[in-house]
């Protein structure tokens, strides 16, 4: 199917796309679009293991604000720009090479649907967790995640219906938030984050508040607009109900059993291992969406149930009956370990099997020779 995307975001259009236009002409036209995706996913990668290192458990700010070298935050700042940038120049830079492909798009969308917790992971070192004075609760993160997360999966389930992505408003500026956040953080240091800003409030309680709102407010509706606009106009994808929320079900059972492991784990296993609880998240959604992005590309009918349920309710049972007991952390990691090796894994096949099936290369222009 035809890729098609509409952006109508003002900041987008008039600001962002006159710069990244600019900077479309420095790439070198041998160079695979695929590659510039790859690269700011792998810079993504770099800046989080970087700021986990220096800040593993989100208290650095708070207790220890001189934990985290300014360098780190200036170096997020750039990385964070560096991703944006080649994120909205890699399809750019396909066109101009016309190397566009269904193998570009999944490349493209899957890297977001995992990078998307990942930018939200290593933005909580900045505001750090509760300690009682400053910083947000670990729950407060957990529920800012799943938020962002749900909105990435509304527009991707609003193209599964209507055959067209409308580019979210909420995402150039999350972006420039982001790196307006590093660049105060590094220049004026975490103290920023820890003084009232307005009425009393601080800023990131005014982050939280805004992301609510824009979520519920504006891109929720948007999503539900836009597909009943297609409704009308008979133009969606799908004829039955039930086929249309098909994608939902298994997202909305992630999220259900998630959360039943966050209220009533006995051991408190997002307060005692918040960034790897909340690693497993980011990985287990985006896998869950991938394999949406995959049925719309393909037109085909998703599983009711992504095997991913399974074992994660074997585990939220055995945890919250207390069965795991003081395990509850071990089991956890090895959970973690095993959804993100499986999503590794999968991405690598699908990959393969793309490449073999359009005969062509994933970071190479050159063609594949037919064997």
């Amino acid at each position: 199917s035809q890729y098609s995307a509409v952006d109508t975001n003002p900041l987008s259009v008039y600001i962002m796309q006159p710069i990244w236009n600019k900077i479309i002409k420095i790439v070198p036209l041998w160079i695979a679009p695929n590659l510039l995706t790859f690269s700011g996913f792998v810079m993504i990668l770099v800046n989080y293991f970087l700021i986990a290192f220096y800040d593993w458990d989100y208290t650095a700010s708070g207790t220890s604000p001189g934990r985290v070298p300014t360098w780190v935050w200036l170096f997020s700042a750039f990385t964070t720009f560096c991703a944006y940038a080649l994120d909205s120049i890699d399809g750019k830079h396909a066109r101009r090479t016309q190397s566009s492909s269904p193998l570009g798009e999944l490349f493209d969308h899957g890297l977001d649907s995992w990078a998307t917790s990942i930018f939200v992971l290593s933005f909580f070192s900045v505001c750090s967790r509760d300690n009682g004075k400053t910083g947000v609760s670990v729950y407060t993160m957990y529920m800012y995640l799943s938020i962002v997360l749900f909105n990435f999966m509304c527009s991707h389930w609003e193209k599964y219906n209507t055959g067209v992505l409308f580019l979210p408003w909420g995402y150039d500026l999350s972006q420039v938030v982001l790196i307006t956040a590093y660049l105060l953080t590094g220049i004026v240091g975490v103290e920023v984050w820890q003084k009232p800003f307005l009425f009393g409030y601080y800023i990131t309680d005014v982050l939280v508040i805004l992301l609510i709102g824009f979520s519920l407010l504006l891109s929720f509706p948007q999503t539900l607009y836009n597909i009943h606009r297609a409704h009308l106009r008979k133009t969606l994808k799908n004829d039955s109900l039930y086929e249309g929320l098909l994608p939902l079900v298994s997202p909305l059972l992630l999220f259900m059993l998630l959360t039943v492991w966050v209220v009533l784990s006995p051991g408190n296993i997002l307060d005692k291992q918040p960034r790897l609880f909340l690693w497993m998240v980011g990985v287990t959604f985006s896998n869950v969406i991938c394999k949406v992005i995959v049925c719309q590309m393909s037109s085909t009918r998703p599983e009711l149930l992504h095997w991913f349920l399974f074992p994660l309710a074997l585990v939220v049972y055995a945890a919250i009956s207390g069965l795991l007991g003081r395990a509850e952390e071990a089991v956890l990691g090895a959970f973690t370990v095993l959804v993100t090796a499986a999503h590794v894994h999968y991405g690598v096949c699908v990959g393969r099997q793309l490449s073999e099936h359009f005969n062509i290369y994933i970071f190479s222009l050159k063609k594949r020779v037919q064997e």
